[in-house]
């Protein structure tokens, strides 16, 4: 019996601190739990900004490629303006060096026309026929046309030469034209006849240019100007896409002008083809 009281004391003794302890025990557990949950979100933050990081590292690669990219672009378009630019200086230097290569070859040729004209000598006019003095009367002769009047073919041949010096093709053109017809026979004819041709060419009038030529070359094809004529042919032709054609005219001047100064710049454009 008292061994049983015993026991029930004891028992009685160790429940109210069984039940002390309940409560501690779960708050360490509380402690615990909420520990773990520390640690759990101390975690995902240090995740959270190491992507962060990372997405940041990323984005500014890209933006420093995309950077680069953009600054080798504006290089490469600032480069090609600056060709463009060169390229339109050289064109318009080579433009203006070409202008003034044609200016240059047509004053030579203006100043070798007037040489040659300054050599050239005027056939005088036969003599009329005089009848024999007290003799029988002489049978009637067709009437002669008048003398030629070298005087004034020349100024009718300046004053058409000055109209293309100036600057006024057109008109020189029809003064040159009207000359021909005027004077066909006159010695300035042939070389009338060749500024015919360039005044067309001047106006860009390729196939008339050339007919111009070509009747100098059939008409007069001893004239000095002949191989000129031949040679600014060859030029029209290759300028209406006739190679073949302009060929042909070169290799004319080398074999019937092969002393000719024309005869040197029909072998060097031969070269280049």
């Amino acid at each position: 019996m008292s061994g049983t009281r015993e026991m029930a004391g004891t028992s009685s003794i160790h429940r109210p601190h069984v039940r002390r302890l309940r409560p501690a025990a779960f708050a360490l557990l509380l402690a615990v739990a909420g520990l773990q949950q520390a640690h759990a979100g101390l975690f995902d933050d240090e995740e959270a900004r190491r992507r962060v990081d990372d997405l940041s590292i990323k984005t500014n690669e890209r933006l420093d490629s995309g950077a680069r990219a953009q600054l080798e672009l504006a290089n490469q378009i600032q480069s090609l303006r600056e060709e463009n630019a060169r390229l339109r200086g050289q064109l318009e230097t080579l433009g203006y060096e070409l202008e003034s290569a044609k200016k240059r070859q047509q004053d030579f040729y203006i100043d070798l026309d007037s040489r040659l004209r300054k050599l050239e000598t005027q056939a005088a006019p036969p003599p009329a026929p005089e009848g024999s003095a007290g003799g029988a009367p002489q049978a009637a002769t067709p009437p002669t046309p008048p003398a030629a009047d070298p005087a004034a073919e020349t100024r009718e041949y300046e004053a058409a030469l000055n109209l293309f010096k100036a600057g006024k093709v057109k008109e020189a053109a029809t003064a040159f034209d009207a000359f021909t017809k005027s004077h066909s026979g006159s010695a300035l004819a042939p070389s009338a006849q060749y500024w015919l041709g360039n005044a067309h060419y001047a106006l860009r009038d390729c196939k008339k240019a050339i007919d111009a030529q070509r009747l100098l070359l059939a008409t007069w094809p001893e004239s000095p100007k002949a191989p000129d004529a031949l040679i600014n042919i060859a030029t029209c032709q290759q300028e209406l896409g006739d190679a073949k054609g302009a060929k042909t005219s070169l290799e004319a001047v080398l074999i019937k002008y092969p002393n000719s100064p024309a005869a040197a710049t029909a072998k060097s454009r031969l070269k280049k083809k």
